[in-house]
C-alpha cells in the first residue's frame, strides 16, 4: 500500500510539477510548424522556368527565338542558330519545342542578329 501511494504522489508530482499557473505562463504550442509557401518555380510557367535558368547562368544576354510562322523549330533551325550564333554559350528549347532561349555574354547586335532576325522572331530578354 505504500508503495501504491508513493506511486501516485510521484505521479501527480509529475503532472503538476511542470506546469505552473496557467494563466500567467507562456501558451504552449503543441501544433506542428507551418509549412513554408510553395516555391516561387511551382507557379512559374514552362517558359519562365528555363528564363530563369538562362537568366541563373549570370549571361549579360539572353535572346528567345521562335520561328516566324509559329511552327516547332526543327533540327535545321537548331543548326542555323548554332551556326549563326555561336557566342551562345547556352541554349534552352521551351514552349512545346516553338522556342530557344540564349544566353551569351557577347551581344549578338554586333555578330549575325540580323542574319537571325530575317528568319526568325528575335527578343531581347537582356534585362527583362
Amino acid at each position: 500500500m505504500n508503495r501504491g501511494l508513493m506511486l501516485f504522489l510521484g505521479l501527480a508530482l509529475l503532472v503538476t510539477g511542470c506546469g505552473g499557473d496557467i494563466s500567467t505562463s507562456a501558451p504552449i504550442n503543441n501544433s506542428t510548424p507551418p509549412t513554408p509557401a510553395a516555391s516561387p518555380t511551382a507557379s512559374l510557367t514552362a517558359f519562365e522556368q528555363d528564363l530563369q535558368y538562362i537568366r541563373n547562368g549570370q549571361f549579360s544576354y539572353v535572346w528567345v527565338f521562335s520561328r516566324k510562322d509559329g511552327k516547332p523549330l526543327e533540327a535545321t533551325d537548331s543548326a542555323f542558330l548554332r551556326t549563326n550564333a555561336p557566342q551562345v554559350v547556352d541554349w534552352v528549347t521551351t514552349d512545346g519545342g516553338k522556342k530557344v532561349i540564349g544566353g551569351t555574354n557577347f551581344n549578338l547586335e554586333e555578330g549575325n542578329l540580323e542574319a537571325l532576325k530575317k528568319r526568325y522572331v528575335a527578343e531581347d530578354y537582356s534585362n527583362k
